[in-house]
């Protein structure tokens, strides 16, 4: 066994950082093409493996997810945001929340949010200017969190309220973008965003506090008389005991930032690339016609046989997965395809990369709708492809977000085309998900 794969040579103090930092997507895919399945890079002072091979990535998030946990660096970088809720919590008390969560996100559950999504949907349209534009990404982050505020939640707030969330986003998620400083720097070193960020955080701290308020005594004694919204499950487990008040708010957190967020660029993406390619945009308006009675709005039962409509969403995450990296580090010495990697290593898994690899997809920068068709599927790798994570720690909210994702195209792309204005190919600035660097302004036209 070698003590180290091969990988890019960085510069002294700052490793690769800065090349990782200056674009972080295209270096990714050149440590995809140039290495096999596990590389090393110095990012600043701290050694990180990345794994590309998709059958390490089965291992790492599936087979041997026991032997793995989230490492500590990122714990410390998002732990003043999220707390201890489930995104970041291990062990026991990750085992204890996902259970006390499981009733809230079962597809059972979620089956009934079908009408909800999609009046937030016309909702949210229902203002647009005809023949003028809108900033899609920021209209698809209102929508969403309006949905998870109402599904999940249990609350409805003023437009002014929801948008102030958008807005405290951005000093939030400008504090995760890719920095060589921040890399090589010491944790005690003050840095010149962190007096941003802490107002930024403490903005989100008092809307969670106000929503746990007006929930308050409106939930019941009982699970199974009460509302299952998970900010009511979290109530009654708080009121028996079993949540201390801190974890209640890092979980109402969690879920109101976490469970809008990775939609709303869904959605986003989605748009511009059906604005890109309107042959696809056709395809996809003609199964709607097909499927849907003229001036009816979608059901989840109308969305489960809409398969383009399906295909489209997936294929969209496939070229732009919100989330493009996720990292593990293995609790104690492992082997990786013949290397050996430390205990607490960070090892990162790169959706990006391995989304778009020649090895594992045909055209890998087309966007093919069809390559999701059950023949084409078949011989692929099942984990050439995991926008929601995989194994114990995958997305619980994953159902939630492919029902509105589909639900809310469904609607718009019923009634409307929308035409991106902006200047291609797209950029982007990536903190803790991926974000166009473009306004995402588009033109509204009517079918």
């Amino acid at each position: 066994m070698e003590d180290a794969p091969p990988g890019p040579r960085g510069e002294p103090l700052f490793g690769s950082s800065r090349q990782y930092a200056d674009d972080p997507m295209s270096f990714l895919e050149a440590v995809e093409r140039a290495y096999d399945g596990v590389a090393v890079f110095d990012m600043g002072p701290m050694e990180t493996y990345v794994v590309t091979d998709p059958d390490l990535v089965e291992r790492l998030l599936v087979s041997d997810a026991d032997r793995f946990r989230k490492p500590d660096f990122q714990a410390d970088a998002i732990g003043d945001l999220l707390g201890d809720g489930l995104l970041l919590n291990e062990g026991e008390t990750w085992r204890e929340q996902r259970r006390l969560a499981n009733p809230a996100f079962s597809m059972a559950r979620v089956a009934g949010f079908g009408g909800g999504i999609v009046d937030h949907a016309t909702d949210r349209v229902s203002d647009w200017p005809v023949g003028g534009t809108v900033d899609v990404e920021g209209e698809m982050t209102h929508v969403t969190l309006d949905v998870i505020l109402d599904v999940m939640l249990g609350v409805s707030l003023p437009d002014e309220r929801v948008d102030a969330v958008g807005d405290a986003l951005e000093p939030v998620g400008a504090r995760f973008e890719p920095d060589p400083v921040r890399f090589a720097a010491p944790e005690w070193l003050p840095m010149p965003d962190d007096r941003e960020f802490a107002a930024a955080v403490a903005e989100l701290e008092d809307l969670v506090d106000d929503i746990v308020a007006a929930r308050e005594g409106t939930v019941g004694n009982s699970d199974e008389e009460g509302p299952m919204d998970f900010l009511s499950v979290l109530l009654r487990a708080r009121d028996r005991g079993e949540q201390p008040p801190d974890r209640l708010r890092d979980e109402v957190m969690t879920t109101l930032l976490a469970g809008h967020d990775t939609t709303a660029l869904t959605l986003t993406y989605t748009w511009f690339l059906l604005s890109e390619h309107p042959e696809v945009e056709a395809r996809l308006h003609e199964e709607l016609d097909d499927a849907l009675d003229e001036g009816s709005e979608p059901t989840i039962d109308d969305v489960q046989e809409l398969d383009y409509l399906d295909w489209v969403i997936h294929e969209s995450m496939r070229l732009y997965p919100p989330v493009y990296n996720i990292f593990r580090t293995p609790e104690e010495p492992v082997e990786l395809d013949g290397y050996r990697v430390p205990p607490d290593a960070p090892i990162m898994l790169p959706q990006w990369a391995v989304h778009r690899s020649a090895d594992h997809w045909d055209d890998p920068e087309t966007f093919d709708p069809e390559r999701w068709r059950p023949e084409r599927r078949a011989d692929r790798h099942r984990f050439a492809y995991f926008p929601f994570g995989a194994g114990p720690r995958h997305c619980i909210g994953k159902h939630l977000a492919l029902l509105e994702a589909k639900l809310i195209v469904a609607t718009v792309a019923s009634d409307y085309r929308l035409r991106y204005e902006g200047e291609t190919p797209l950029s982007f600035v990536p903190s803790l998900t991926m974000h166009p660097e473009q306004e995402m302004r588009m033109r509204v036209e009517p079918r």
